[in-house]
This record gives C-alpha cells, structure tokens and sequence, in this order.
C-alpha cells in the first residue's frame, strides 16, 4: 500500500481552523462525518499522533481499513488498531493512510459515555460512579436502580467495557506478567512479609481477624504509615484512607509509628484521610466517596476498622441474618471492585464470633460468615501469645502455603 502523503497541516471548516500535525492540538469541539450517516458533535477527541493524521470536516469522508476498530460515541472517537486511512472525494479512497494511536484514559468523565447526558450524569455521581471505570466495573441493576431502565444500563455498562477493553479474553501468561507488576505495602514486620510473599498486596482485600488486643488496629495504623516510605524501604510513596467503625483510631499513635520510621509525624498524618463510620449505610458511603479522594490524590491503602461492626449491632438475631449478609456482601464486593479498578490494597478487620459447640480446639471464628470468607483475597489470623507477643497466620490465600509467625507490639510498633 502506498505511503500516505503529507496532509495539509490545517484544515479549515464551519467550526473553526484546526491543527492536524503531529502532537498538535486540536479544538475542543469538531464536527465530524464518521460513518456517512450525516454530522454529529464530537469533544474532546483524545488522539496521539504517531503520524500525520487527517481529521476532516462533513466535506470529507473517513475510511477505516485493516485491522481498525472504532467504537464512537456522542462526545469521543476512540480508535484502536494499526491503521486508518483518511480521504477526500477527490482522491482515490486508499491513496492516504497514516498511523494512529489512541490512549484511553479510564478516568474520563462518566458524561463522556455514549447515552448519558447531564442529568443522567449527575445522578450517577451522586451514587459514586464518577468516571467511564467505575460504569464498567458495575452491574446492570446497579445501576438500573439509578437511571430506572435496566435495558439501558446494560447499554452503557456494555459501551464502557468496550471503551476500556475488558472483554477480550487473554492467556494465563499475559496474566502472570501482570500479577509480576501487582504493588506491595510492607507490614513492618520481615517475619510477616515473608510469609506474604512481600507484603500487603494492592488490587486485593485482605483480611485481618482476630479477638480483641490481638493486634488489627495496631497493624492497620502502621500500615497507614508504611505505605508512606519509598519503594525501597517497603512502601509505595503514597497516601490512605482509614475508615473507622469503632472509635479506635489515634492519631499519637500514628505519631509514635512514624518517628520510629524517620517519617515526619505532621506530614504522616496529613497523609491519612479519615472518616468515622456511624452506621453499615454511612460506612458503604464512606467507600462510594473514597473512589473521588483516590482519583484526586496518590491513595495506594484503604483501611476499614473493622467492616461487621456495624452490621452485627444493626441486624441482630436470625431473622435479620439474611438481610444483613446481603448487605454486607454487597459492601465487600464493591471492597473488591475498587480495589481493583484503582490499584489500592484494601485492608479489612474483622471480628470473631464464639462456637458453643466446640468442646476441643479454638472456639472463635472470623465473623461474618462464608460472605467474608468468600469476599477476601487473603485472610489472616491473629491471636495471642505471652506478654506482648502475637502470633499471625495466613488460614486463607489463593497461593500461600498455610503458616505462622510471631511478632511484638512495642512503642516504636509492629515490630519483629
């Protein structure tokens, strides 16, 4: 096929004049005859020119060859594919052909979305869905209960998926080159790290169990500072969100944590954004608002201490058991679905729960049920040992072999 000629580095039609070189910028508003079936109004086209690219007015037509896909919607042409051949009437339909790239930016405005205008818009941000990821990452019903058609939403979730190419099925191989790339939050502890394989892992809900004084909120306040360090000390030069259900968050604890870490202490909890969780629906709020903070700033841990509380005080008895593990699977399913939308590592407590009929070994369970036992990734086990000593096991992992280790709870903090 032939070289594409230089293209006339302006092109000029009833909306204005606008750049097509290479890197140039191009007009916020352009109008565009995309399939021949008349102009519509596209904004915002985010292109990156490899090449010259041709973008015409309604006097041109578009064609589109080889392995090219376009999926347009009402504001944006996203293109993906090798090549994209651009002529005018007057030329030979395949006499012109440059190369063109496209990045799609996850963070686009939900609005951005083929079929949601403002109104739609709006109501879809005041339930958490800010951008063209968190549609992608949400069921049908979900957001049917917003927009009242589920048909529809279906549409929307469809074109979203699309637009962040997630339909495509892919080779255990691609997956494992991901997984090698997956971040990890050292705990502070060499012992328990090991046994983590390195750490608290993001895009995955990790569990901490345990009865009271074994250690959770301890772990989860150093956590909040560890993520803070360098890469090369263990954590991921970034900020946290804590949720707190249970009043038990101190900030001179964070102080302590951090100076022991060579952190400033005002600067560590400057990068802690909390919130006190009142009741189960404030605290699914707490995490729906939490997507808006991650966006805005470098958030790499969520922290929910503890994630039953609420529940358990709120749906007490039989009767109410099943209403609350409905609730309570939702909340930990939208836990895992930010977590990998966002690439944070979320960590959850958990209570424990006694078993009457247990006459030999440990009476206490993780609460919650098989609900929290299916929804986290990793789940571990705290007890404790003499004087200020802990003992932590991995009971739950997708890959980690069960085991064991013990670390202490000094002033400095979770410590070998």
């Amino acid at each position: 096929m032939a070289t594409a000629p230089a293209l006339d580095p302006t092109i000029s039609n009833e909306e204005g004049t606008f750049s097509t070189s290479p890197g140039g910028t191009t007009p916020s508003r352009r109008r565009l005859s995309a399939t021949g079936g008349g102009d519509r109004v596209y904004k915002n086209l985010p292109l990156t020119h490899s090449s010259q690219l041709g973008l015409v007015s309604s006097r041109h037509r578009v064609a589109f060859v080889a392995e090219v896909k376009i999926i347009a919607t009402i504001k944006n042409i996203y293109i993906s594919g090798p090549l994209l051949s651009v002529s005018s009437k007057k030329k030979k339909p395949d006499a012109e052909v440059a190369q063109a790239t496209v990045e799609v930016n996850p963070e686009l405005d939900v609005e951005e979305l083929e079929g949601i205008g403002r109104v739609t818009g709006a109501k879809l941000k005041e339930k958490g869905y800010y951008t063209v990821r968190d549609v992608a990452f949400a069921s049908a019903k979900e957001l049917a209960e917003i927009i009242g058609n589920e048909e529809r939403a279906a549409q929307i979730i469809e074109a979203a998926r699309k637009m962040l190419g997630l339909h495509s099925f892919i080779s255990a191989l691609e997956v494992y080159e991901r997984r090698k790339k997956i971040r990890r939050i050292s705990t502070g502890v060499r012992a328990l790290d090991e046994l983590l394989g390195g750490g608290i892992e993001t895009r995955s809900v990790t569990e901490i169990a345990g009865e009271f004084g074994s250690g959770k909120t301890q772990l989860c306040h150093q956590l909040a500072v560890m993520v803070q360090l360098p890469e090369e000390r263990g954590g991921l030069e970034a900020k946290a969100i804590y949720i707190d259900t249970e009043n038990t968050f101190r900030p001179e604890r964070i102080m302590q944590i951090a100076r022991a870490r060579g952190l400033d202490p005002d600067q560590s909890l400057h990068n802690i954004f909390y919130a006190r969780a009142y009741s189960s629906d404030h605290q699914m709020i707490l995490v729906e608002q939490a997507k808006q903070i991650i966006k805005q700033h470098n958030v790499a841990l969520l922290v929910v201490d503890s994630v039953i509380a609420h529940f358990r005080s709120e749906f007490p008895g039989r009767e109410n058991l099943a209403e609350r593990q409905q609730k309570l699977n939702k909340h930990v399913a939208d836990l895992l679905r930010l977590a990998d939308a966002y690439d944070v590592a979320v960590v959850i407590t958990n209570q424990v729960m006694a078993q009457p009929d247990v006459f030999f070994g440990n009476p206490l369970r993780p609460a919650g049920g098989n609900i929290l036992a299916h929804g986290a990734t990793y789940r571990i086990w705290l007890r404790k040992s003499k004087e200020n000593i802990r003992i932590a096991k991995i009971f739950d992992s997708p890959y980690h072999p069960e085991g064991e280790v013990s670390f202490r709870i000094t002033e400095e903090g979770v410590v070998d």
